[in-house]
């Protein structure tokens, strides 16, 4: 089998409404994504999905992904689909670092291998069935009573599991906000306060050791060291997101003891072998993990909930879905929806999701091996 065509869209993705994070400093309206399909010489296509959360959540951005590929794709057409170890040392050969522009290849691929051996992507990845994965939902920064009203909408939605986002240099706000929230949360549901990195040490240790709460805290700051210096002085589990890119930064977080748990977000990390590696490596040293996308249509969210649902229930959390922040459905009806609060990953070959080519609109670019 050897890939033969390489199609590449882009799709704007409006937001159903603003969205404020890391203490208000960044705003977002709207997504730049990439949808990705690969053919081969057998007749068997797969689809992928890159989409950064704007272009000031990380050092990622649409127009990057479909560079990105225009270099990678002369490496990659003739190559064997299946061989995803080689197909992404290809990759990297080609273009070292940039791993968010290689996750939609890497996911295509891997639709392509389920689709091959006929099962679906949560049994390659170990899963015995489609485990139902709780969803959070995902809470602007606002004043405490606007943050409690959006979560008891989420509840009405069936979420249980919530992430509020906090941040910023207003000590006083920030204790409020988590003060009035855990008060105002039934005791059979979850919040996790993301900080999107926006405190510094000093901030992140005033504010959780005044305000001690029974919840996670997500990425106080910046960078891995200074998340592991306020993690040896609070009492909360500490989950680590933006500042982890590779498997080195697993370890090194491992090594200095900075978390509890990390968010594997297939996109941020290269796609779903490099996610899969990582998972393996969360649960072998006792990590909870939040498996989810960075952004994206449904496409993206059912390749991360394939994987999330495939993880062991012991290391675990809810994933969120992208999909329910935005006000357009290119794959309606297809892949993992919330249902009460959970999201069941599709059990047809590979990952289960086809979009519909003609709805969308016409590629940027096509890349074929010559004949």
């Amino acid at each position: 089998m050897k890939i033969t065509r390489i199609t590449v869209w882009a799709l704007d993705l409006p937001l159903s409404q603003p969205y404020w994070l890391s203490g208000g400093r960044l705003k977002f309206e709207r997504l730049d994504s990439t949808f990705v399909c690969i053919d081969t010489d057998e007749g068997i296509s797969g689809w992928g999905e890159g989409c950064p959360w704007g272009n000031t959540y990380l050092p990622a951005h649409g127009p990057g992904i479909r560079a990105g590929i225009a270099t990678l794709a002369p490496a990659l057409l003739g190559r064997d689909p299946r061989s995803l170890r080689a197909l992404n040392d290809a990759m990297d050969v080609q273009l070292p670092g940039h791993l968010y522009v290689k996750s939609a290849i890497d996911i295509a691929c891997w639709d392509i291998l389920g689709q091959i051996a006929g099962v679906p992507l949560w049994q390659l990845f170990g899963g015995d069935h489609a485990a139902p994965v709780a969803v959070n939902s995902s809470i602007s920064t606002g004043t405490p009573a606007e943050m409690i009203a959006l979560i008891r909408s989420a509840s009405r939605q069936g979420y249980r599991v919530h992430s509020a986002k906090l941040g910023g240099h207003d000590i006083a706000a920030d204790i409020a906000r988590i003060e009035a929230i855990s008060a105002a949360l039934p005791t059979d549901e979850k919040v996790t306060y993301d900080i999107n990195r926006a405190w510094t040490p000093g901030v992140a240790v005033q504010v959780l050791n005044t305000a001690p709460s029974r919840d996670w805290v997500e990425q106080p700051c910046e960078t891995l060291d200074q998340c592991a210096h306020v993690a040896r002085r609070v009492s909360n589990p500490i989950m680590l997101d933006e500042c982890l890119h590779s498997f080195q930064n697993h370890l090194e977080a491992w090594r200095l003891g900075a978390c509890e748990g990390v968010k594997v977000k297939p996109n941020r990390v290269g796609g779903l072998t490099r996610a899969l590696q990582i998972r393996d490596f969360g649960v072998s040293v006792g990590w909870q993990m939040h498996i989810e996308d960075v952004g994206g249509s449904a496409l993206a969210d059912t390749a991360a909930i394939h994987l999330a649902s495939a993880t062991p229930a012991a290391n675990r959390l809810a994933s969120w879905l992208c999909h329910y922040h935005l006000s357009v459905d290119p794959v309606a009806g297809q892949g993992a929806r919330n249902e009460g609060g959970f999201a069941v990953p599709p059990s047809a070959p590979g990952l289960g999701v086809m979009p519909d080519p003609s709805a969308l609109g016409t590629p940027v670019a096509t890349y074929e091996s010559a004949l």
